[in-house]
């Protein structure tokens, strides 16, 4: 595990995700900021996230995987598919990323534009348990489809991982702005929020996407798609977990 820090792949893997959150959040909450000659609709802001995950997936995808989400990423710490050192850099660089967009979102987009900065907040009619359980269904599907999407066991016609998983990320728009304005990612709702300090029901953009990446996760990894380990592979993960604990 303490090779994998010293490492310039592991570097610039981090690297890769702080980038791409960064120009996830910027431009994703750039779609929804209000100008008064041209407010946002529903189908633009979708769109408007729906292209900027896949561009992003297409530019970095080959370094870190462009996970670009917590949730995601510990979808693949669920699936064994990601160390935990490299789960919790990934988390922390989504973090910092995220914020770092937002908060250039907020210095350059003029005073009267930038509102509340495009935050996710329960509509009227949506409850906190009605929020959760959207934000679930809507990580739900973008997490499974990240894991077809990118299985390299698949021999059938896969497609563009990156158009996949930016149409998944439109679909989730197209439904959950009516309910929570879509979050499916805890950094995409924590970041503006740190930045214009409001936090109401915040706690329900953590759980749902998170809860859901996790069900998505044993779905795909342990019920639809079991990974088939032979006696040996299974002997030489358990050899790794044993000197990584020694080290």
């Amino acid at each position: 595990m303490r090779q994998e820090l010293c490492t310039w792949t592991f570097v610039r893997a981090v690297l890769a995700e702080f980038i791409a959150t960064l120009l996830f959040v910027f431009f994703g909450l750039g779609s929804a900021l209000k100008w008064p000659s041209a407010l946002p609709t529903v189908l633009q802001i979708s769109i408007a996230f729906g292209l900027a995950i896949g561009t992003m997936v297409q530019a970095v995808g080959h370094v870190s995987g462009a996970h670009l989400n917590p949730a995601v990423t510990i979808a693949f710490l669920v699936g064994s598919q990601i160390s935990f050192l490299r789960a919790f850099f990934y988390v922390v660089a989504q973090i910092l990323g995220g914020l770092s967009g937002a908060g250039i979102l907020y210095g350059i987009a003029p005073a009267n534009i930038r509102g509340n900065l495009a935050i996710n907040a329960l509509s009227t009619n949506t409850t906190p348990g009605q929020g959760v359980g959207i934000e679930i269904l809507l990580t739900f599907q973008l997490v499974l489809c990240i894991f077809a999407s990118t299985d390299s066991r698949r021999r059938d016609c896969v497609g563009s991982p990156s158009l996949s998983i930016g149409l998944s990320v439109t679909l989730g728009h197209l439904v959950g702005i009516y309910y929570t304005g879509c979050s499916m990612n805890p950094v995409r709702s924590f970041s503006p929020a740190v930045i214009v300090k409001r936090f109401t029901n915040h706690w329900v953009f953590w759980v749902g996407p998170i809860i859901g990446g996790i069900l998505a996760s044993l779905v795909y990894n342990y019920l639809l798609c079991p990974i088939k380990q032979t006696a040996a592979e299974k002997l030489a993960i358990l050899k790794g977990a044993f000197k990584a604990l020694e080290e």
